[in-house]
């Protein structure tokens, strides 16, 4: 059976068996969606690569070549290559149980220096007037606490904690919880955007909905929490979703495609001249901390970085001094 240029058709049942465990073994160790959608696309494309070749006859030099491949004929970027390596790896190890090999000979992609797209405070502001509510609140949020837009509209009610001025982050990227200051000027805005949380809480409840969808089992665990208004989320959808499978009816978070398409046209009524997404409010929080002589440790604790060198990207954001222009600490 032919294999579709979109989409990549599994043929045969021990394939399509192969998808089943690896959306199995993903699901059980609590991976982000994203991490399942991202994992069973490069699987599907390798797929495609061996031309169906029988999983059970893949060995480690199948791996190397489709790696290669990426890297000289279709010439993707080093961050691409590792996310297909990865995805592989996983596959290999707990789907197929196989050895993955040694890829340290394997060709890689050329690495390029990447700089983030960092906006001045004055653009940032002049990008928050032009979006209407509550999209502007969800900027402020990204910006003023450095989040990254998953983790802003998967926030739910019980996760500010205005006497601590703190906000938690649950399962951020890599399923890891941090905590960041709450922004002072916007307290008043998040309490009246929490209001109008309760008084939407009120109305569905009247409307008999089954409640807000749930991360994984917590709805079997925790019966009724789906109704409760903490478990609400802060950024709730403008409409029910209707589930066909249990015939009901459940409120989802804020899309994020829906927050994506107001920047963009918020960037266009600013005119700021840069390539803006929802992450370069991110960047521009680490970068500004950084300007503020905030030092790179905190900072990295701020935006959830595993690894610091993931955090030392923002000090080339950062005008540096010269010689000439740096002072000794007595003048300072």
């Amino acid at each position: 059976m032919p294999v579709r240029k979109q989409g990549y058709e599994l043929a045969g049942p021990i394939w399509k068996k192969a998808m089943v465990n690896l959306y199995a073994e993903i699901k059980i160790r609590h991976y982000s969606p994203s991490t399942l959608k991202t994992y069973t696309n490069w699987v599907r494309k390798f797929y495609a690569f061996t031309e169906c070749k029988d999983p059970r006859t893949l060995t480690p030099v199948d791996v190397k070549k489709f790696l290669a491949y990426l890297a000289v004929k279709k010439k993707v970027a080093a961050s691409t290559q590792n996310q297909a390596f990865n995805a592989l790896l996983f596959f290999y190890r707990h789907v197929l149980k196989k050895d993955f090999g040694d890829h340290t000979d394997t060709v890689r992609a050329k690495k390029s220096r990447y700089i983030p797209v960092v906006l001045s405070r004055a653009e940032v502001d002049s990008v928050i007037k032009n979006l209407s509510y509550p999209y502007d609140l969800v900027v402020k949020l990204l910006y003023g606490c450095g989040l990254r837009l998953f983790e802003c509209l998967n926030l739910r009610i019980h996760n500010f904690n205005f006497d601590a001025g703190i906000l938690t982050v649950h399962d951020g990227k890599g399923k890891k919880d941090r905590t960041v200051p709450l922004p002072q000027k916007i307290i008043l805005d998040l309490k009246a955007h929490i209001d109008n949380v309760v008084e939407l809480h009120q109305a569905d409840l009247k409307t008999g909905y089954a409640g807000v969808f749930m991360v994984g089992r917590l709805d079997e665990k925790y019966k009724n929490a789906s109704k409760e208004l903490i478990w609400q989320w802060f950024f709730p959808a403008k409409t029910l979703t209707f589930v066909p499978k249990s015939k009901e009816y459940r409120r989802y978070h804020l899309h994020n495609s829906h927050v994506s398409t107001a920047i963009r046209s918020a960037v266009r009524k600013a005119k700021v001249l840069k390539r803006v997404s929802a992450h370069t409010f991110r960047h521009s929080f680490a970068s500004h901390l950084l300007q503020a002589n905030y030092d790179i440790r905190t900072i990295q604790e701020l935006l959830g970085h595993s690894d610091v060198r993931t955090t030392m990207i923002y000090t080339h954001t950062v005008k540096s001094l010269t010689a000439k222009e740096a002072k000794s600490p007595l003048d300072l």
